[in-house]
């Protein structure tokens, strides 16, 4: 490992950070700034464009368009409505049953659109005022809606553990999908339990009468066609029918004709939904093109095998490596988004990982449902500043009730970490 460069990288990459550079550009710098020490100037630019064009030339990063554009229309499209009046009927009596209904809720959305700042903004736009509305704290329900938008990028279909699969040299994408599932529940169930011990010592009583079994089979009726998409594509892709590209594309026009059954969108709309999918789909492919970069020059200078080296040297105990790694990950995702550090850090600790006799499909998971935490922290957290906003809250308002909810996320990775079945059940059943 050549030290002048990994300091010329880090240094530049913390520097533009520092100055309020937007991450792709950081990243995208810094790896240029790093090859031009290394390579020259000549080689360091071409080979720059070549990474970011080589990177983004996978037929399965197709996908994230596609899902993109779906949860667009799902958020506009009514579909968010729906699922929370089913989540009601089925949660309303249990203390602080709004809270749990915003987390089932967006569990179901987030899992459906595969997006979870869309789930953040849905969810949360319904759920927040009527929170507050019944007595809920304002930064309390902000904070509820926070965490439990993040299972939906651990419950498929998920554009980022497509990201994973493309960093990891291509895992299966059909299996991360089935693994995400019990992972993502397992979130959600313990996001639910903190919620209820705050509502109970706060006295949230329930403020609507339970649903008759009548009004849950016709909230559930309603909400059908919405949850139908999880089986379209999930049940098509574990049996062959399609791969996770066309399903996504199914997914776009599924969603489509949905919403315009359920008259929530007209034509008049759609220029609007495909402008804001195209300029996320570009701030998404970027960030993926320069970290595929940034990966790459990593790679040239060596630094995964000098971390392996280093990181296996200290112990031989894998639950010691896998903290560590754990650890690393959650200070790497307050300052950095999901998507380059996936990218980043998968080539690093993936070996490692695999090493120990990890399987990549567990690493996955723990890897991304550790950077979830990272989605709900300042100073990059995506979803903390959409929840933030869409509860009319502030960051540091809102800090102090996330406290418990983390632990309650923290608690989770670490039982998927040290418990591989949690997350190789579903694949090792379906796909043997």
């Amino acid at each position: 490992m050549e030290v002048v460069d990994v300091l010329v990288l880090v240094c530049t990459f913390a520097f533009l950070l520092i100055l309020g550079v937007p991450i792709a550009y950081s990243i995208g710098l810094a790896t240029l700034a790093t090859m031009l020490v290394s390579m020259g100037a000549l080689p360091a630019v071409t080979t720059q464009a070549q990474r970011i064009a080589t990177g983004l030339d996978s037929f399965a990063l197709l996908a994230i368009p596609f899902f993109i554009l779906a949860g667009q229309i799902m958020n506009r499209g009514g579909m968010a409505r729906r699922l929370i009046d089913f989540a009601r009927s089925l949660l309303g009596l249990l203390p602080g049953g709004l809270a749990h209904i915003n987390i089932l809720a967006s569990m179901l959305f987030g899992a459906i659109s595969g997006s979870a700042v869309a789930a953040a903004s849905a969810v949360g736009g319904i759920m927040s005022p009527q929170m507050e509305k019944d007595g809920y704290n304002r930064d309390f329900a902000a904070a509820v809606n926070i965490t439990a938008a993040t299972t939906g990028l651990i419950i498929p279909p998920s554009n980022i553990l497509i990201v994973y699969s493309l960093a990891s040299g291509g895992v299966s994408i059909a299996a991360l999908f089935l693994a995400g599932y019990l992972p993502g529940i397992l979130v959600g169930l313990s996001l639910m339990v903190v919620a209820g011990v705050i509502a109970l010592r706060r006295g949230y009583t329930p403020t609507s009468k339970g649903a008759g079994i009548p009004q849950i089979l016709w909230r559930f009726l309603d909400a059908l066609p919405s949850l139908s998409l999880l089986i379209v594509v999930m049940g098509g892709i574990v049996a062959g029918v399609f791969t996770a590209t066309e399903a996504a594309a199914i997914a776009v026009l599924y969603a489509l004709v949905l919403a315009f059954i359920y008259r929530e969108i007209s034509p008049r709309d759609l220029p609007g939904i495909l402008v804001e999918s195209s300029t996320t789909t570009a701030v998404v492919l970027l960030l993926i093109g320069t970290s595929v970069g940034m990966s790459w020059i990593m790679a040239y200078v060596n630094i995964p095998q000098s971390l392996t080296e280093a990181l296996v040297s200290l112990t031989d105990s894998h639950i010691l490596v896998l903290l560590l790694i754990n650890v690393i990950l959650l200070c790497v995702g307050t300052f950095m988004d999901i998507t380059p550090a996936v990218l980043i850090f998968t080539p690093i600790f993936l070996p490692i990982a695999t090493a120990m006799g990890l399987d990549p499909i567990h690493f996955g998971i723990i890897m991304v449902l550790n950077l979830c935490i990272g989605l709900c922290t300042p100073p990059v957290g995506s979803i903390l500043f959409v929840g933030v906003g869409v509860a009319k809250t502030s960051i540091a308002s809102v800090t102090r009730p996330l406290l418990p909810l983390f632990i309650a996320m923290i608690l989770s990775l670490l039982v998927v970490t040290y418990v591989p079945g949690l997350s190789l059940w579903l694949p090792d059943f379906f796909l043997q």
